[in-house]
């Protein structure tokens, strides 16, 4: 696998400012487009209400990671230490009026690249999970087709960027599955400045431009990320089909 090209090393004040990302971690795009706003059409509280922005979001690979808990909950941590990262999901159709009801399936490894519930987790694929349940819940969205979840910023793990996973039931039995994916330099600043994340032994080898699943997943997807009071708050739009 190539080197990773890793973004130079920034002040604190500059990778903690409000910046957003697209799908290939490269354009990046104002946050103000997340600002909530609302629609004459349906009264509803809209994320991203510009033109263009509830085109279908590309659906993307489940991962090997995904199980049931059956835990409907919105704080999601169960203890794992890490910077704190509100996610705040908006589930539309294609003409951006919110999707009420529709389930929201939220998971991502910790801290230190482990994921819940499967063995050979870890740089040394020798700690196992089985049995555990952190960093993952679903909801349902309400009239404003949000969720939203209180959770930690996920880590790394080897030949994946950073990201977390979702799958948005818009109805019974139909479901889309999904990333999103986070700036690059805020990552590398938390990954080196912050415990546990800077604890590990292993060394980071991707970066946005090197994921295959981000760069399949090309410019349909935007997620922003900025700095709250207590915590950082990730958003997206999940634009799918309705029933018929």
């Amino acid at each position: 696998m190539p080197k990773a090209s890793f973004p130079s090393r920034l002040s604190r004040r500059r990778a903690l400012g409000l910046i957003a990302v697209t799908a290939s971690g490269s354009a990046l795009v104002p946050v103000q487009l997340f600002a909530q706003q609302t629609t004459p059409a349906s009264g509803a509280s809209l994320l991203m209400p510009e033109a263009g922005v509830c085109s279908i979001t590309p659906e993307t690979t489940e991962g090997p990671y995904y199980f049931d808990p059956a835990l409907e909950r919105a704080e999601i941590t169960e203890g794992r230490k890490g910077v704190a990262l509100t996610v705040q999901l908006q589930v539309v159709d294609e003409a951006c009026v919110p999707i009420e009801g529709a389930r929201v399936d939220l998971w991502h490894c910790d801290a230190t690249g482990h994921y819940s519930g499967y063995p050979g987790q870890g740089d040394g694929r020798d700690v196992d999970t089985t049995g555990e349940k952190f960093l993952r819940g679903w909801q349902r969205t309400g009239r404003d087709g949000i969720v939203t979840f209180k959770t930690i910023y996920p880590g790394w793990y080897r030949g994946r960027t950073t990201h977390i996973h979702f799958k948005a039931f818009p109805s019974e039995g139909r479901a889309m599955t999904g990333q999103m994916f986070f700036p690059d330099d805020l990552s590398e600043h938390i990954f080196t400045a912050v415990a546990p994340y800077n604890q590990r032994s292993g060394e980071r080898d991707t970066m946005n431009a090197d994921d295959g699943i981000l760069r399949r997943a090309g410019q349909g997807v935007q997620s922003a990320v900025r700095e709250a009071a207590a915590a950082y708050e990730a958003l997206m739009i999940i634009a799918v089909k309705r029933a018929a």
